[in-house]
């Protein structure tokens, strides 16, 4: 049976929604330059980049909503940091944020590249975001890109 995916292919035209927490700051800005880099190097070019900085995690959600209220906003990539403390108060965090950006997503007809790190320690958090594991930047923009060419594929 054929199938398709997005891992090659034209992507369409448009803005991408870089979304990313200020908070964990060092973190985030590794990531954010991560996704930067993935977007230039699948062909975006840099005045089709808008970057939109939130205070944390929280706000994330409320800013790719704005985002997507302009119709060349083709998809996002959130990025945050969140990291266990001694309450419950990141699984709280993490859950409501990570179920609304699919919403949204699905919603939308757009997608979201998921880029928020739900860490135990800040070490995992660093070896998260450029460390031994890899970015997330990196991760979160490439599935965004995948999706985007699969969905060009699907019409």
């Amino acid at each position: 049976m054929p199938s398709i995916d997005g891992t090659t292919g034209n992507l369409p035209s448009g803005r991408v929604a870089i979304i990313a927490s200020r908070y964990n700051a060092n973190i985030c800005d590794s990531m954010v330059q991560a996704a930067l880099q993935s977007l230039t190097d699948a062909g975006i070019p840099a005045d089709k980049h808008w970057l939109i900085r939130v205070p944390g995690a929280w706000e994330l959600c409320w800013a790719v909503e704005q985002a997507f209220q302009h119709a060349d906003v083709i998809g996002a990539i959130t990025l945050g940091c969140v990291i266990k403390g001694e309450t419950t108060h990141d699984e709280h965090i993490n859950r409501a944020v990570s179920d609304t950006l699919m919403e949204q997503s699905v919603r939308s007809g757009r997608p979201i590249g998921f880029g928020l790190l739900t860490c135990n320690t800040v070490e995992q958090a660093i070896q998260r975001s450029g460390g031994t594991v890899g970015n997330k930047g990196h991760e979160a923009a490439d599935a965004m890109l995948e999706m985007l060419r699969l969905q060009t594929k699907m019409r």
